[in-house]
Parts: C-alpha cells; structure tokens; sequence
C-alpha cells in the first residue's frame, strides 16, 4: 500500500482531511518532523478547567499525530513531552504529567507493534523515578526491532544540557580536540544517527524554540500554528507539511534547495 493509499484509508471517504492529503507531495516530505507541544494550560483555562485536564487531553493529540506521521511516511518524529524547567511545575501536575505518560505507553504500546513504529527517549532519562524508567525502557525494548517511522520522545530533556552531555561524552571518548568537528560533535548527541529536523512546528502560537534541539534544527523550517496542542489533529500535520513543501530550503547559501527526503 502507498503511503497517500495508507493515509486515505484512515480518512473517511468525502471527510475534508482527504483533500489535503491528495496536495501533498510523498516524494518531498520532511525526513525528521519535530514538534513542541505547547498550550495544554491555555487550553484548560479556556475551558474553566484544571491545568491537567489539558495534558490529559493532549494524550489524544499525541495519539493521531503519531499514527497520522507513520501513514504519511515519515521517518523520524520527536515530540517535546517534559524539560528540565518543567520541574518546577507544581509537584501535582509534575506527577499527573508522569502518570499519563506511563498510562500512554501502557495503552499505546500494541499500537506502536502493530504500525511497525520504534520507540526511544532522549534526555536524561536516568534521572526519572524508576517505575517511570521501566515502563520508558520496555517501550523501547519491545519496540526496537520494529523497522518503521522512530519517534521519540524528548523527556527530561533540554537542548543545552544534551550538548554538554555530548561534549562530555566527546572528552570520556578520548576524542583529541583537532579531530572533533561538526559531524563527529553530532555522533555524541542523543539523536546520534538520525536526521536532523527537516521541519519543526510549534502549536499555540508562541515565537521561540523554547531549549529545543538547538544543535538540530539549525537548519530546520519553523512553522508556528495557532491551534493549542490538545486540539492538533491529522489536519495540522498536513497543513504544517504543505506549508514546509512550499518552501526553498537554502541552508545559509545563494541559491534555493528544494525541499526533499532526507536533505540536511
């Protein structure tokens, strides 16, 4: 099955959705999709509710993004789920945040078998509870042999901490300064091996990258949307890829590059 005949297939027929799906373009996705998923507070205080009941309904979100990027072909999508700096929450909605992610990883796991999706956590995942640690470390060992889209999960996680964790790697390496540049540096970091973000996108509306992936998305296109994370759905994702195939990807130089699968 092709991957527009895959995504088709969860649409139903004369539903909207199935219209943007026809525009886009299977020959120029983006390789690495990342996501920072923001407003789940604004999004309960809309609605007269506790700031958990946002994060509980941006589990839902998280659902269809993660099988909506698997259908469409993606190779790797790395959602931003908890900071460094989201530890001086309140420890209330700290603990509801793990909570729903062990329930997550729980309820989704046969899911993520059945779409042929692997599983893996960047950050620090050693400094997390250790019934957390366990549940984390078999999803990625149930899942490590699956061949399909890798997506992962920034958790604990914080774009400058991961480059000194990766320099220090680099100096326990016994790598000698002059033989370190830019794609050796990048063997260190937590995505070691993966393509770096071809496309970030940023719910809620907010300009910043917020200690994302800085070494990764230097060259990344940025798409903001205005839609709160719980209410990010299929249709989102597919506006934020028309929107990256519209773009001429330059890189710092002169001339345009198209955008295309894979393109660092």
């Amino acid at each position: 099955m092709s991957p527009l005949d895959s995504v088709l297939a969860s649409i139903p027929s004369g539903h909207p959705d199935e219209a943007l799906a026809r525009q886009i373009n299977f020959e120029r996705l983006p390789a690495h999709v990342a996501i920072i998923m923001d407003g789940n507070g604004r999004w309960a205080a809309q609605r007269h509710l506790p700031r958990v009941e946002g994060h509980r309904a941006g589990i839902d979100a998280v659902r269809d993004t993660v099988e909506t990027a698997a259908r469409l072909g993606i190779d790797v999508l790395t959602l931003y789920a908890f900071s460094l700096e989201n530890w001086k929450r309140p420890a209330a909605e700290v603990s509801t945040l793990m909570l729903l992610l062990k329930r997550y990883l729980r309820s989704e796991l046969q899911t993520l078998l059945t779409n042929n999706i692997q599983f893996r956590v960047i950050g620090r995942m050693e400094e997390l509870a250790p019934d957390i640690q366990d549940e984390l470390r078999t999803a990625i060992d149930r899942t490590v042999k699956n061949t399909g889209m890798l997506f992962n999960i920034a958790l604990n996680y914080g774009g400058r901490a991961e480059i000194v964790d990766a320099a220090r790697r680099a100096i326990e390496s016994g790598v000698r300064p002059q033989d370190l540049d830019e794609a050796r540096f990048a063997g260190f970091l937590y995505t070691a091996g993966q393509p770096d973000p071809d496309l970030l996108i940023r719910t809620s509306g907010e300009m910043r990258v917020s200690n994302y992936l800085l070494w990764q998305i230097a060259y990344a296109e940025i798409y903001v949307t205005e839609t709160l994370w719980p209410d990010f759905r299929r249709r989102h994702l597919f506006e934020a890829v028309l929107a990256y195939q519209k773009r001429e990807r330059r890189y710092g130089g002169i001339n345009p590059v198209p955008a295309v699968i894979g393109a660092q």
